[in-house]
C-alpha cells in the first residue's frame, strides 16, 4: 500500500513578494479574495487523496500558523492532518533552512515516524489544479524512483526555470537550471509527439517544482551536503537513476512576483479565466468564516469579483477583487485593483475615535478613485484621494505609506492614506 506524505515548501523570506510578505510568509499572503496562497497546493493534494501534509516554513510564520490552524482541522474517522514544520534548532542542527533540499533534509526526523514509500514536494506559491493522484499513477508505471512535473514554456520564459531535456519515452535526459537567455538550449525542445497543438510557442519544458520521490531515493540523496533540489539533488540523482516527467498541460502561473501575483488575480475577475475556482468537484478549501453575504448599494460592477462580508455603496468597480470584509463609501471608485479586505470590522465606537486621532476608517473613503494597485488587508484609506491616476508612468520604490513594484502600487497592511492624498 502507498503511504505519501505530502510536503509544501513554504519558501525564504519571499523578497520578491514584498511588501506582501513584509509581516507573513509568502503561503500565507491573501489571494483571490478570500483564499490565502498556500490554499492551492493543500487543496489539490486534499483533492488527490493525499491528506498527510506538512508545511515547511522559518519566516514570520505566525500568520500562517493562525491559518492552517483554523482552517485544516480533520475528524477523528481519518489519519489526514495538516502541519507546519517551522525551522528549528536542535542539537544536530542551528541554522535556518539553506535551500529546498536542506528544508526536507532538517525535517526527516519528522518524516520517518509516518514510514512513508513516496515523498510528494510542492512549492508553496504556485497556482494550479492538478490531479496529483494520476501523477502518482504514472510514476509507479514509470518504474522511476523520481518523477517531475513539468509544464511547456517558451524560450523567453525558460531562462527562470529548471529545463528538462527529455526522449520518446518522458525519461529526463539532461536537466539545465535557470539557462541565461544567451544560452543555446536548441536541443532540449520537447519531442515533437508531446508539444501540446494549442501551444506551438511553448517549445521547452520546465521543471514545476513538483517531484514524487522514492522514500529511499529521498533519503539516499539528501545523505549529503546538497541544498537545493533544482541546482544539485536532482543533476546528482540524473547521473545515477532514471527520472521521468509528467507533462502538464493545464494551467499553470508561478505567482511569486508581485507582477504575476497583480496578473494571476485580475485574471480570476475576467470574463473566462484561466484558473476555475467554480469546480465543485475539486473545491479550493479555505477558512471557513461566517461571513455574511456582501451587500451593494447602487453600485456598477464589470467583471468583479466580491468575496464574503463586504459592504458597498455607490462605487465603481471594474477589473477588480474586493476581499474580505471591505467597506467601500460612495463615489469610489477601481479600476485594476486587487483589495485584499480587513481582518475584522470597526464598530460605531471605532469609527469615532479614529474621528478623534484624524484618521480615515478601514476601507476605502467617499470618493477616491484608485487604478491598478494592490490594497493589503487593514488598510486606511482617505476620501478624495487619487491613486495611480494622474501618472502612468510610476517609478519603483519605497514612498513611506506605500510601494512601487513592477510599475504596480502596493498599499502595504494596516497603511494609513490621509483625505485628499494623491500619487
Amino acid at each position: 500500500m502507498q503511504r505519501v506524505l505530502s510536503i509544501v515548501l513554504g519558501g525564504g523570506k519571499g523578497t520578491r513578494l514584498y511588501p506582501l510578505t513584509k509581516s507573513r510568509s509568502k503561503p500565507a499572503v491573501p489571494f483571490g479574495g478570500k483564499y490565502r496562497i498556500v490554499d492551492i497546493p493543500i487543496s489539490n493534494c486534499i483533492n488527490s487523496g493525499f491528506k498527510q501534509i506538512y508545511i515547511l516554513t522559518q519566516f514570520n510564520s505566525a500568520s500562517l500558523h493562525l491559518h492552517i490552524a483554523r482552517s485544516y482541522v480533520f475528524d477523528n474517522f481519518t489519519n489526514g492532518f495538516v502541519e507546519i514544520l517551522a525551522a528549528e534548532q536542535t542539537l544536530t542542527h542551528s541554522g535556518w533552512f539553506e535551500g529546498t533540499a536542506d528544508a526536507v533534509r532538517k525535517n526527516l526526523i519528522h518524516f520517518r515516524p509516518q514510514k512513508p514509500t513516496h515523498y510528494l514536494i510542492l512549492s508553496g506559491d504556485q497556482l494550479y489544479r492538478m490531479d496529483l493522484a494520476d501523477m502518482m499513477k504514472k510514476h509507479i508505471e514509470s518504474k522511476a524512483p523520481l518523477t517531475i512535473a513539468c509544464t511547456s514554456v517558451t524560450r523567453a520564459d525558460a531562462s527562470d526555470f529548471g529545463i528538462t531535456k527529455i526522449d520518446a519515452k518522458s525519461r529526463i535526459t539532461e536537466f539545465q537550471e535557470k539557462p541565461g537567455p544567451d544560452k543555446d538550449i536548441s536541443d532540449y525542445r520537447i519531442p515533437d509527439k508531446f508539444i501540446n497543438p494549442k501551444k506551438p510557442q511553448k517549445e521547452y519544458l520546465a521543471s514545476m517544482g513538483i517531484y514524487i520521490f522514492n522514500a529511499e531515493l529521498m533519503e539516499k540523496s539528501l545523505e549529503g551536503t546538497d541544498n537545493d533540489f533544482g541546482k544539485e539533488v536532482i543533476p546528482a540523482i540524473l547521473n545515477k537513476h532514471p527520472i521521468n516527467a509528467y507533462i502538464f498541460d493545464g494551467y499553470w502561473e508561478d505567482i511569486g512576483t508581485i507582477r504575476s501575483f497583480y496578473d494571476a488575480n485580475i485574471d480570476l475577475a475576467s470574463i473566462a479565466p484561466e484558473f476555475n475556482f467554480y469546480d465543485e468537484n475539486n473545491p479550493i478549501y479555505t477558512h471557513r468564516r461566517n461571513l455574511p453575504a456582501s451587500k451593494l448599494n447602487y453600485c456598477t460592477l464589470n467583471q468583479a469579483l466580491t468575496a464574503d462580508g463586504c459592504i458597498i455603496t455607490n462605487a465603481s468597480i471594474a477589473s477588480s477583487l474586493v476581499g474580505i470584509r471591505t467597506v467601500i463609501e460612495t463615489g469610489a471608485s477601481l479600476d485594476g485593483v486587487v483589495c485584499m479586505g480587513a481582518d475584522q470590522y470597526e464598530t460605531l465606537e471605532d469609527r469615532a475615535q479614529n474621528a478623534s486621532k484624524g484618521i480615515p476608517n478601514i476601507g476605502i473613503g467617499h470618493g477616491t478613485i484608485i487604478k491598478r494597485a494592490i490594497i493589503d488587508k487593514n488598510a486606511r484609506i482617505g476620501s478624495n484621494c487619487r491613486i495611480g491616476i494622474d501618472s502612468e508612468t510610476r517609478v519603483d520604490g519605497d514612498f513611506g505609506n506605500y510601494y512601487v513594484v513592477d510599475g504596480i502600487i502596493v498599499i502595504p497592511k494596516d497603511a494609513v492614506i490621509p483625505n485628499g492624498s494623491t500619487f
